[in-house]
């Protein structure tokens, strides 16, 4: 007997490389919030109980960037800029506008696509050529990584953990590419799970989803300002947030 034959090698190679395909795809349940949330918090970016990290994906962009750092300097408040390399690299300068006026910087990606979708290499490429954009256009050494779209997979994990870079998603977002958004309705989204330790997701670009959406995040950043003064919460990067191993 030959164990099957040509038919059984074919199964075997079927089985083994839709095994890969589910072990590159598995860290991507970590987007589902409660999954994090209970079984990850590190990676759900739940900090210390008196700090609220206020972050930024899908920047810089020269349209509105600006505003977003202008909004903060009046706040008196710092944040965590998780910027797109091919971003930094268009607009090295309003990157580099970032980090002078003491924000963080981190890293989203080069291209703004699913690393579940792509191989291993392909991720691992993707996410030195970001961090390179954005140290080379800031002058900074990047700490973290947010995946586009929150959807992590193994070949990212990896990746990251060569860079040094830490994964950090987040607990709370505004939801700003929905239609009709507008500042008070991301700002009632984002109310909604704000708590002591938060971490806050807002856009400050729309390259990656309908015009209009960054105006809405914009609108809705004082009011998370005002909020988290109110309930006598410090915002902050991510940085000190407590998320340190």
């Amino acid at each position: 007997m030959d164990g099957g034959g040509p038919r059984a090698a074919v199964l075997t190679t079927a089985a083994l490389a839709a095994g890969c395909a589910v072990a590159h795809a598995g860290p991507g349940v970590t987007a589902l919030r409660p999954v994090r949330r209970r079984f990850f918090p590190r990676l759900s970016g739940l900090g210390r109980a008196d700090h609220v990290a206020v972050t930024f994906d899908d920047g810089p962009d020269p349209a509105w960037t600006p505003a977003f750092l202008e909004t903060l300097a009046t706040w008196q408040v710092r944040a965590t800029f998780f910027m797109l390399g091919s971003m930094a690299a268009q607009a090295p300068g309003v990157a580099a506008e970032v980090a002078a006026a003491g924000h963080e910087v981190a890293v989203h990606g080069w291209a703004h696509r699913y690393t579940v979708l792509r191989g291993p290499r392909w991720v691992a490429d993707d996410l030195a050529r970001a961090r390179d954009a954005v140290a080379d256009a800031t002058g900074a050494q990047p700490r973290f990584y947010r995946p586009p779209y929150g959807v992590l997979s193994a070949g990212a994990l990896a990746a990251a953990r060569r860079l040094g870079l830490t994964p950090v998603l987040w607990t709370c977002w505004g939801r700003e590419w929905t239609a009709g958004a507008t500042p008070r309705s991301v700002f009632t989204t984002l109310t909604r799970h704000l708590a002591g330790g938060a971490t806050v997701l807002l856009h400050d670009s729309d390259c990656t989803s309908p015009p209009g959406s960054a105006a809405a995040a914009l609108g809705a950043l004082p009011l998370l300002l005002e909020e988290c003064a109110i309930r006598g919460l410090a915002a902050g990067p991510v940085a000190g947030h407590g998320l340190d191993p």
